[in-house]
């Protein structure tokens, strides 16, 4: 095993000492609901944790959220995607929805971290969101970084202190954890975003098919928990059906109606696995985003996901694979 860490230039030694102390505190705001709506999107909290920097492991598996670790001490194994990839002292390293990963402290210098996931909602308006931060999100949510160097960003600081706050709250805690979270949701994109802190600005499409499309994919994203017809999707662009309809297969890859079932079905696992709907009822699920007929819900989640609602909500979202599957499963 691996005992280096690449080119971490090691963490910043006050807020590893911090976040040694009083990491553990960050498990607390496992209580809270936390949600952030930023660039079209609700970024939902899903879980906090902490190790310390003593010998663990966990087993592969998968999310169906964004997980977030920073390594505040210590080395390790992080292995994703059939890649094996050494962490440090510094470093924040990502795992994507659906990759099957695994952690591993070292032996001799074994790596304390920090985790928190979450899972990204569509949502309706964009509110005051800036162009630059719709680009950092949307540079998160396609990218492929798993691994940054964050020892210099503000993502250290703003753990520890949302672990301060977690640990003794003071007037005003809901709102204080609640811009901390904010700021941690773009502190970690732009740690893990290329190039980390500077995006260019967004070009506009150079087909005309462009912004019709994105008119229409915002429609749908809009209004997906509700019956939408072609008619009205195509109304908003001010085109013929058979022509709406084209045109987006044409831009978007995908039928109108397929695309509209993703966003549904997208939307309903992230409800199943957020904590604060786990006594909602799954078809009162299915109708808030889109499905009248519960049977015909489960039906296309089993298709879509692998799993029934009620399957993936009992899991938490996770999925444990034993270890002999991943490595077979790797030399095919």
């Amino acid at each position: 095993m691996s005992t280096g860490g690449g080119e971490a230039r090691g963490a910043d030694p006050t807020a590893a000492d911090g976040l040694r102390r009083s990491g553990a505190a960050l498990r607390r705001l496992r209580a809270e609901r936390i949600g952030v709506r930023l660039a079209g999107r609700r970024i939902e909290f899903v879980d906090w944790g902490f190790y310390a920097p003593e010998p663990w492991r966990n087993f592969p598996h998968v999310h169906s959220c964004y997980e977030l670790c920073y390594t505040y001490a210590g080395h390790g194994t992080f292995r994703v995607g059939g890649t094996e990839r050494p962490v440090g002292p510094g470093e924040l390293f990502l795992a994507r929805p659906g990759d099957v990963h695994d952690i591993v402290a070292d032996d001799e210098d074994p790596m304390g971290i920090v985790y928190w996931s979450w899972a990204v909602l569509q949502d309706g308006g964009t509110g005051n969101t800036t162009a630059d931060a719709a680009a950092l999100m949307e540079a998160f949510t396609t990218g492929e970084n798993r691994i940054a160097e964050a020892a210099d960003s503000p993502v250290p600081q703003i753990l520890l202190l949302l672990a301060r706050e977690a640990a003794d709250p003071g007037p005003g805690s809901a709102e204080m954890i609640g811009s901390l979270a904010s700021t941690l949701v773009v502190a970690s994109a732009r740690a893990l975003s290329e190039p980390p802190s500077r995006l260019p600005a967004r070009q506009a499409p150079a087909t005309p098919g462009g912004p019709t499309v994105t008119t229409m994919v915002r429609y749908l994203h809009d209004n997906y928990h509700r019956p939408v017809r072609i008619q009205e999707v195509a109304a908003q662009v001010h085109l013929s059906e058979r022509h709406a309809a084209r045109l987006f297969r044409k831009y978007a890859g995908c039928t109108v109606h397929a695309y509209l079932a993703r966003c549904r079905l997208e939307a309903a696992a992230q409800l199943l696995c957020d904590p604060g709907h786990r006594d909602t009822p799954i078809g009162a699920i299915a109708r808030s985003c889109g499905y009248l007929d519960r049977r015909h819900f489960s039906e296309s989640f089993q298709r879509h996901w692998g799993v029934s609602p009620a399957d993936l909500r009992a899991r938490g979202g996770t999925t444990h694979l034993a270890v002999s599957s991943v490595i077979n499963s790797s030399c095919k």
